[in-house]
């Protein structure tokens, strides 16, 4: 089993950066893709960006394409996302997910319990 600690979200004016962590523990967590999603208050969970095990594979979705860069760390079991131009729409609740490399919420069977980013205008 496998378990996920995010943190490094807060509030940030328009803009402006974060960076986002995931710590995974449990046998094998560095051999899992790894993905964020997020999730704004009244929508459904969407996909942010997902990072192969190896790290050579990696997708985003197009709404955060050219501003978010995801990055892992297998030595430390962390994987990053890098927010860069956040804008408000990117204001969610963001999850970190371990599983198989996808899009698709489904194919995730770990989860962590999400932080808090909130974008000002």
């Amino acid at each position: 089993q496998v378990q996920l600690v995010e943190s490094g979200g807060g509030l940030v004016q328009a803009g402006g950066s974060l960076r986002l962590s995931c710590t995974a523990s449990g046998r094998t967590s560095s051999t899992y893709a790894k993905a964020w999603f997020r999730q704004a208050p009244g929508k459904e969970r969407e996909f942010v960006a997902a990072i192969g095990w190896r790290g050579a594979t990696i997708g985003y979705a197009d709404s955060v394409k050219g501003r978010f860069t995801i990055s892992r760390d297998n030595a430390q079991n962390t994987v990053y996302l890098q927010m860069n131009s956040l804008k408000p729409e990117d204001t969610a609740v963001y999850y970190c997910a371990a599983g198989t490399f996808s899009t698709r919420y489904d194919d995730y069977g770990a989860w962590g319990q999400g932080t808090q980013v909130t974008v000002s205008s």
